[in-house]
């Protein structure tokens, strides 16, 4: 039985997903609360999954659209990722999701988070309090998700690998139409490493 957040559904709120990147500006629409652009990983990011994740560390940055570019590649070294070519790609990975996400939210400013993995972080399911939040899994188990409408019995959906998505969050409707989670790998040795974008906070409020 899956416990929901204590909140007022949406009625006519509907999730989309095809295989074309133009699908996540859906979800400036107000009845899109969740627009996921289906895809594979691209082969230049195929070195991913053999790191080791013991070597590298978590990014959790804010910058700028202007700022973008230098503030990645200065985080990517910092947090023990390769050099030369793969980090280049891994870079363009990055920047590609950030400015796409801007220009949907028209946003200049942006939070970026590049995490590893291993535990059952955010295992309950919810909507996250922000306006919207991008999100992709680059390595292992996507993440999952419902709507707030569905019975005990209706199957929870999942993101692949590499699927990329916006959801919108509490700060952009009061009435929650689609949750979700991250995978629950605690027990398997599964790692996974995941990009999340938010907006920027303003300064002085909270993140």
């Amino acid at each position: 039985m899956i416990a929901w957040p204590h909140a007022r559904r949406a009625p006519s709120a509907i999730a989309v997903e095809r295989g074309d990147p133009s699908v996540l500006e859906a979800v400036a629409r107000p009845e899109v609360h969740l627009a996921i652009w289906n895809r594979r990983l691209p082969i230049a990011l195929a070195w991913l999954p053999q790191l080791d994740w013991r070597k590298i560390d978590d990014l959790d940055f804010a910058t700028t659209l202007a700022m973008l570019e230098a503030d990645v590649a200065e985080g990517l070294a910092e947090a023990g990722y390769p050099a030369g070519a793969r980090a280049d790609a891994l870079a363009g990975e990055i920047v590609g999701h950030a400015r796409r996400f801007g220009a949907i939210q028209k946003i200049d400013a942006l939070a970026i988070r590049l995490e590893v993995i291993e535990t059952d972080a955010c295992r309950k399911f919810h909507a996250d309090h922000v306006i919207a939040r991008l999100l992709t899994t680059l390595v292992g188990s996507g993440t999952q998700w419902v709507h707030v409408e569905a019975g005990p019995d209706t199957p929870i959906r999942q993101m692949r690998t590499a699927d990329v998505a916006i959801f919108k969050g509490r700060l952009a409707t009061d009435a929650l139409a689609i949750l979700h989670r991250s995978p629950p790998i605690g027990d398997t040795g599964e790692t996974r490493l995941l990009l999340a974008i938010d907006p920027a906070p303003a300064p002085g409020l909270p993140a």
